[in-house]
């Protein structure tokens, strides 16, 4: 029996880990240096599996092993027992390939916040010109807005009349309709702006790598699973792989940045060897540098489904519960690139408050033209609306951490839903605000019934226990290896990892708070200052990761 070569990839500028969402950014922005020589390692495939590139086909790729890790959480006392599945890309384009395809950069006060916190560079003035240099957005640049960037942002393609009676409704009930949630101030309901490009799905391999992939100062692999991060004297001289199931290895002479996401990056560091010391050490892992925060600070956006049975109008429950409607539909998309199937998983936005004392809103509604019991299931054979609703500024806080030392078993995830009053106290205020807007003017032609949770439920504990029950990820998991100078800070505001060399995180994992709304804009414009920091370094020659 001959044994497996440990195949030698060679020596690059810098190793990107990770063909996600910051890793596309990343592997372009570097490469177009010349004289820069970039390694980007994808553990799924390439992007050309069908459902990816239709908009409604996040039905199809979330779930599949073929596009989406499919994680599962550990089983949440908050979600009273229930596990979740946990979906992140596994394709070129990561979770941009998956996502639900909404631009939303969160408030200016998010960023804000992360400066106050000392991290110097990211507040909103900072950190507004690198959204608008991706940004191509359809209605032309302006102060806040892009044009001709890499990363397109149109309208939806299509209306429904249940969608413009519930924005109706939260007008009466005293949130104002805005057209545009990302000049800083997300407050309003009006429909989402998406990342397509004439009805279909635009993701960050298509802005990003594929007009970079003819580099030839760019290697892309794909199938290829890092296992760990090699390291000498404290410094990250590489990393060791698996490519098409057979080891390799992959040095640097600059660095490893790791673009993993908040699952990945800290599990990678964590069989490393940077982490938590009691972890590593009940792994039988070598401590290189022992890093608390590392894999701690999990934060996610809980959505609590709302579903009411309407009457008088047509929802998709219909026209999807149909032969005809399903014939018409794909008629419609794949003459017009119009209908049903350019859906983005939620069409209509709403960004509140749940009490009045609150200074900005910290509720955000996804509100859709149909229902269902879970993603993957089939739509509900009665005419009906879901309006899902989060708590965008949750205080609970998770963790991701490995089970073993192995780097192919997926680690323990633990959001940790639900598990601070106020979070509890959110959710109860959230559905009765949902319940004031389905009881509003607008919507009474449509006779709304609450289907979920069920109007039986009045109290504060009812609710909250409610809550347990209907709530489910709304997949925004940030913060596991968040960015800072306190004691559990896992990188700097260079991004940087604290105590070590050669070695960086580029992801949504870094983000110390989690922003107000979805976090794929927000990730985008991480990596766009990330390659602007690491190119400064690498001419200053003094770096801290140089």
């Amino acid at each position: 029996m001959t044994e497996s070569v440990d195949k030698d990839l060679g020596q690059f500028d810098y190793v990107i880990v990770g063909a996600g969402t910051a890793g596309c950014v990343l592997a372009n922005r570097l490469s177009a240096d010349p004289d820069i020589s970039v390694l980007l390692l994808e553990a799924g495939g390439k992007d050309d599996y069908f459902w990816i590139h239709v908009p409604v086909g996040y039905l199809y790729t979330m779930n599949n092993p073929r596009t989406d890790w499919c994680f599962k959480t550990e089983p949440e006392p908050g979600l009273n027992g229930r596990a979740l599945n946990y979906p992140r890309g596994k394709t070129l384009g990561g979770c941009s390939s998956i996502n639900g395809m909404i631009y939303m950069r969160g408030q200016a006060g998010d960023y804000d916040h992360w400066r106050q916190l000392g991290n110097v560079g990211w507040a909103w003035d900072d950190v507004l010109p690198y959204f608008r240099r991706s940004e191509d957005y359809v209605h032309g640049e302006d102060d806040l807005h892009g044009a001709g960037g890499e990363w397109r942002v149109e309208e939806m393609r299509l209306k429904w009349e249940i969608l413009d009676a519930f924005r109706d409704a939260a007008e009466q009930v005293g949130i104002p309709k805005t057209d545009d949630f990302n000049r800083g101030d997300n407050e309003g309901c009006g429909y989402f702006q998406v990342n397509q490009r004439r009805g279909v799905r635009w993701s960050t391999a298509k802005a990003f790598l594929r007009p970079a992939m003819q580099r030839p100062n760019l290697t892309v692999l794909t199938h290829a699973q890092t296992a760990r991060i090699r390291f000498t004297d404290r410094r990250a001289v590489g990393v060791e792989l698996h490519v098409n199931g057979e080891p390799a290895h992959a040095t640097t002479s600059g660095e490893v940045i790791l673009t993993a996401g908040s699952i990945g990056s800290p599990q990678i560091l964590q069989v490393s060897g940077v982490g938590p010391g009691d972890l590593l050490s009940e792994h039988g892992i070598p401590v290189v540098h022992e890093l608390a925060g590392v894999g701690a600070n999990l934060q996610d956006h809980l959505q609590l489904r709302l579903i009411y049975r309407v009457k008088n109008t047509v929802t998709l429950n219909q026209q999807a519960n149909s032969l005809l409607g399903k014939a018409g539909m794909g008629l419609q998309y794949f003459l017009f690139k119009r209908g049903p199937l350019t859906m983005a998983p939620s069409q209509l936005g709403c960004f509140a408050k749940s009490d009045p004392g609150r200074a900005s809103p910290n509720l955000e509604y996804h509100v859709q033209p149909l229902s269902l019991d879970k993603f993957g299931e089939p739509l509900h054979s009665f005419p009906a609306f879901t309006a899902s609703v989060c708590n965008l500024r949750p205080e609970s806080r998770g963790t991701v951490r490995i089970k073993s030392a192995d780097p192919f078993e997926p680690a323990a995830i633990r959001p940790n839903y639900l598990a601070e009053d106020t979070d509890r106290q959110v959710a109860a205020d959230a559905i009765r605000l949902t319940r004031r807007i389905a009881a509003a003017a607008a919507l009474a032609r449509f006779e709304p019934q609450e289907h979920l949770p069920g109007d039986h439920l009045q109290s504060d504990e009812e609710l909250a226990q409610a809550a347990g029950d209907i709530g489910t990820t709304i997949f925004h998991p940030v913060g596991t290896c968040k960015m800072g100078s306190d004691a559990r800070a896992v990188v700097d505001d260079r991004l940087c990892v604290h105590g070590l060399g050669g070695l960086r995180v580029v992801d949504a994992s870094v983000m110390p708070t989690i922003t107000s709304g979805n976090t794929n804009a927000p990730t985008i414009m991480i990596a766009e200052k990330a390659a602007d920091m690491i190119r400064e370094d690498r001419r200053a020659g003094t770096g801290k990761a140089a």
